[in-house]
């Protein structure tokens, strides 16, 4: 029993002193596992921390990148629209010239860009119209043209290009035009005014048939020289041995205050677009106050047929003519005369020319100054300053053959000469002109009594003002001076003339 007890008691003494290590093993073990547990929790938030600041930092970037992207399409942009402001520049301020009623301006501005943008349906379009506002018709119709070829529904431009060809003077282009803007109903406004233009044309095409225009116009001036005489009264004769002749008041200059009256029409009738004839007279009356026997009519016709096409015109004719100094005749003479105007453009124009005419002089004893003349010249005509200017200079060469039965004094006569001047505006009723001109005369006989060949060099000019007062009304003042020097001293003289006519025309 005693042992039994003591068994148990044993049994349970090293039961319980087993289990107090096991008790703390298991203990180890749960510590362990929480602190791996913690580790690992720790780890993991340190990697998530880590994946956090990664994705921040990679958030950041892209934010970044984002703005520099955002920055750089900003400063792209701004620089097209710089570029695109600058190279608006030349249009806006185009624009604003027009408004402004400038476009001769606008022209120039826009001008100088025309090969490079030349295609671009703005500036073609606004380049047009500043071309047209300012004169440049031709100009005008290339830029609507390139308008138009890109886009032929633009009514204005094509409205345009009629406007254009109607300055021009090509009139059924511009009906044509006109009625294709017609075609696609325009606003009213626009189709009042297409009307008017084909109003206008229509009365042109109706009434150009048959023209009818004249004037008649009244002069006062004085002349220092009214018969074209020298000065010196006493002249030697080599002839006679240098034998001093006193010459005639008559054949002295002498000086006279006048008045006169001019009046004449011309009548013209076309039979097509190039073919017409042509029939005109002209009357001219001066009186001297004092010097009635230098007094001058003359009364001259001309007709003939004229041909034209869109930059050429044709006229030739005949023309007769008669001159009355003092109450005599003093010569008849009749003519043939032709005359080619061809434009190369709106501002350059040439011409050709020649005349042929015979002078017979009435009195039987002036008829050995009988004589026949030609001439041929060439001249050329620029238009300056948008049409307020034109400069003109010619040159003509020609002869005089001596017809007369007894022979003139001086024989044959060679010339040439050359001529230039221009006319510009002042004001809207207001344009000034001047010419000068130069002429050299050879004769191939030595004159008997001078014992010389005659040679002469004749210079003159003329200026003065064209007054518009009222429609068909000029007043114009001018200064007309003239010299002619000889080898023979009765020919030369010194000529001044000043005068204000008054014209009146009727159209």
């Amino acid at each position: 029993m005693k042992f039994s007890n003591v068994l148990i008691c044993g049994v349970l003494s090293a039961a319980f002193l087993f289990s107090i290590p096991a008790d703390a093993q298991t203990q180890n073990i749960k510590a362990k596992k929480s602190k791996a547990v913690t580790t690992a929790k720790k780890n993991k938030r340190s990697e998530m921390k880590k994946v956090d600041i990664h994705s921040q930092r990679e958030s950041i970037a892209r934010a970044k990148a984002a703005q520099e992207a955002a920055a750089a399409r900003a400063a792209e942009l701004a620089r097209q629209q710089a570029e695109q402001a600058e190279r608006d520049k030349p249009i806006v301020e185009a624009e604003a010239l027009m408004k402004a009623s400038k476009p001769a301006e606008a022209y120039a501005l826009l001008e100088p860009f025309e090969f490079d943008r030349s295609g671009e349906v703005r500036f073609d379009y606004l380049l047009g119209i500043a071309a047209l506002d300012s004169g440049k018709a031709d100009k005008a119709t290339l830029a609507f043209e390139r308008v138009l070829a890109l886009e032929p529904n633009f009514a204005g431009a094509r409205l345009d290009m009629a406007r254009a060809y109607y300055q021009l003077g090509d009139l059924p282009r511009a009906k044509t035009e006109f009625e294709s803007v017609l075609d696609q109903n325009p606003p009213e406004a626009a189709k009042m005014t297409i009307q008017k233009y084909l109003d206008a044309i229509r009365a042109y095409e109706d009434a150009k048939h048959t023209r009818i225009s004249a004037y008649v116009e009244g002069v006062m001036g004085h002349d220092s020289n009214v018969n074209n005489s020298t000065a010196q009264s006493q002249i030697p004769i080599p002839a006679f041995g240098n034998l001093v002749f006193t010459l005639s008041p008559t054949n002295l200059q002498s000086s006279d205050n006048y008045a006169g009256l001019a009046g004449g029409a011309e009548v013209s009738h076309s039979y097509n677009q190039n073919w017409g004839v042509y029939a005109g007279a002209d009357a001219r009356q001066r009186s001297n106050f004092t010097m009635g026997a230098f007094d001058a009519f003359s009364v001259d016709g001309r007709a003939g047929i004229t041909y034209a096409s869109e930059f050429d015109m044709v006229r030739v004719g005949l023309s007769a003519g008669q001159f009355t100094l003092g109450n005599d005749r003093n010569r008849v003479s009749t003519g043939l005369m032709a005359d080619w105007r061809h434009s190369f453009s709106p501002v350059n124009q040439i011409n050709l020319f020649t005349q042929y005419g015979r002078n017979r002089f009435v009195d039987p004893a002036l008829q050995v100054n009988d004589f026949d003349q030609s001439v041929i010249g060439a001249g050329w005509m620029h238009v300056m300053n948008d049409g307020k200017a034109v400069a003109f200079v010619s040159y003509f060469l020609g002869n005089e053959n001596d017809v007369a039965l007894a022979g003139r004094a001086d024989g044959n006569k060679r010339f040439d000469g050359i001529r230039m001047g221009g006319q510009a505006v002042l004001r809207e009723s207001w344009d000034a002109f001047a010419s000068i001109g130069v002429q050299w005369g050879k004769y191939d006989k030595t004159n008997a009594a001078f014992l010389v060949q005659r040679s002469d060099r004749q210079e003159d000019m003329s200026v003065g003002i064209n007054w518009r007062p009222a429609q068909s009304w000029t007043v114009r003042p001018q200064l007309m001076w003239s010299r002619n020097h000889s080898n023979i001293i009765i020919y030369g003289y010194d000529r001044t003339d000043i005068s204000v006519t008054v014209r009146r025309d009727f159209r």
